[in-house]
């Protein structure tokens, strides 16, 4: 990816977290239908790089530094944003939501559940690339698409609330 593309992504991730609190993403529907709030959790953007040393070392110079990591994925952020750097694990730039974590991978002791979100976003009539399991009630994840193709990763690493 050009350095041109990188700058562009970073300057859309802060201005989209600088949108977001830091306990949670709300998403309102059309307005004047009732509270259709939905807690998506904690914000970040996965990126499908090619090169994670070299991608490491751009945005450690924008004033990232290294939040979590494992074999070819890293998670780094600044003091407003959180960015995944995975080679070779993504096909594409994603946009993450993680329910039941806050900005530091701590677990909320309330938070809408993955599988309760995906029945919200069938009913909207939302089609999903990958569905939760609905009997699980561990860890779990959905996939989705925006009309223009970008795919959304909605991942929760914890239990349902309650639990």
């Amino acid at each position: 990816m050009h350095a041109m593309t990188r700058l562009i992504i970073v300057g859309l991730v802060c201005g989209l977290v600088g949108a977001v609190t830091a306990q949670s993403t709300r998403l309102s529907n059309a307005p004047g239908k009732g509270d259709s709030r939905m807690e998506l959790g904690n914000f970040s953007v996965s990126l499908a790089v090619k090169d994670l040393e070299a991608s490491r070392a751009f945005y450690e110079k924008l004033g990232f530094r290294k939040f979590m990591g494992m074999k070819n994925m890293l998670i780094m952020q600044n003091d407003t944003a959180t960015i995944g750097l995975f080679q070779g694990r993504l096909d594409k730039n994603t946009l993450t939501f993680n329910p039941g974590w806050d900005r530091s991978a701590q677990t909320l002791s309330n938070f809408d559940d993955v599988r309760v979100i995906q029945k919200q976003l069938t009913e909207r009539g939302i089609k999903l690339v990958k569905e939760a399991n609905e009997s699980s009630t561990g860890p779990e994840s959905l996939v989705l698409t925006d009309p223009d193709g970008n795919q959304i990763f909605i991942d929760q690493h914890v239990p349902r609330p309650g639990k």
